[in-house]
């Protein structure tokens, strides 16, 4: 096989056709842990119990017709790679771990004043550094060892807008999957195509590049989706099934997709839920993985988008961004 047909994908346990993935939940959490929140008196963390809620989550995925979860929390927010291998194994849900940091008020001290004197935040290339080796040579269980490579570089920004550390973690994921290969999924602060373009002039290919949360209301008052979509990126709508005050309601993402197919762009669309399987230190997004694939595809299909339609959005797609170029 020559081209897109021989790519693959970094999952837990190893690489995968990126043919054989399925239907993919590009942008979830499995384990998702409030930095310090393992450490408090007060949080239960049993392992097995988790374990145990998480496989029947998966399995309910893989029963709607799921194949492929994403999931997209980075490194330090509960990311547990023995444990996602376990829960692939027992699921038969390929799961696809990521590598990255952000925003800042989420990094922990180290990151933001490293041992220098005067102390200095990190700049673009050692978030690039980190990054890289986490995809290149394996990411890591802390004090024990590295596992299989990240398949994704994932950061974000403040939505008051992006920080001097913030600008350096976009750089620094932008260069990372620049030079490994994987894609970047970028959760923009205020500004959603200035916020690409810092990426974009790292000279990471835009088709590398998936914008998450642009079905946020600002980003659609400014026009940002088909902005983002006619540079040639992935547009992230990846709160399906929310209902509150700064997302879209569901009929209204409705809209926007049949809006963005109709423009031309629907090989640039990307669906999630940002679906929570189990949350310790703050609230779970409490929704099943399947919900792209049993709330929101029949609106979709009541909408009148084709069933070919449909399958690019929540298949090939994702599929083309996770494999590996």
């Amino acid at each position: 096989m020559t081209g897109a047909e021989s790519r693959t994908v970094h999952t837990v346990l190893g690489p995968v056709p990126a043919a054989d993935l399925g239907v993919v939940a590009v942008h979830e959490a499995l384990l998702s842990v409030l930095p310090g929140a393992r450490y408090a008196h007060d949080i239960d963390f049993d392992r097995a119990e988790i374990f145990g809620a998480l496989l029947d989550k998966l399995r309910a995925f893989r029963a709607a017709g799921g194949g492929t979860l994403v999931d997209a929390t980075g490194m330090f927010h509960g990311r547990d790679v023995p444990l996602y291998e376990n829960l692939s194994r027992a699921s038969g849900v390929h799961i696809v771990a990521s590598t990255g940091l952000g925003p800042e008020n989420l990094l922990g001290g180290y990151f933001l004043t490293p041992q220098t004197n005067p102390p200095t935040p990190w700049p673009a290339e050692k978030f690039a550094d980190l990054f890289t080796k986490e995809v290149t040579e394996g990411m890591v269980v802390p004090r024990v060892e590295r596992r299989g490579p990240a398949g994704l570089v994932t950061t974000a920004a403040n939505p008051d807008g992006m920080t001097v550390t913030e600008e350096s973690l976009f750089r620094g994921a932008a260069r990372a999957a620049r030079d490994t290969g994987v894609a970047a999924s970028l959760r923009y602060g205020k500004d959603a195509v200035a916020d690409l373009d810092v990426a974009l002039s790292e000279e990471l290919p835009a088709d590398r590049i998936v914008v998450a949360g642009l079905d946020r209301r600002d980003a659609v008052a400014a026009g940002a989706p088909a902005a983002i979509a006619r540079r040639g990126a992935y547009v992230g709508l990846d709160h399906v099934g929310s209902e509150d005050d700064t997302h879209l309601s569901d009929a209204e993402r409705v809209t926007l997709v049949r809006e963005l197919v109709d423009a031309g762009f629907g090989d640039r669309i990307l669906l999630s839920a940002s679906a929570t399987g189990v949350a310790k230190g703050h609230p779970a997004n409490d929704l099943p993985y399947a919900t792209v694939l049993t709330g929101f595809v029949p609106q979709l299909t009541a909408a009148g988008l084709t069933d070919d339609a449909v399958q690019r959005i929540v298949t090939t797609n994702p599929q083309d961004l996770l494999a590996v170029r």
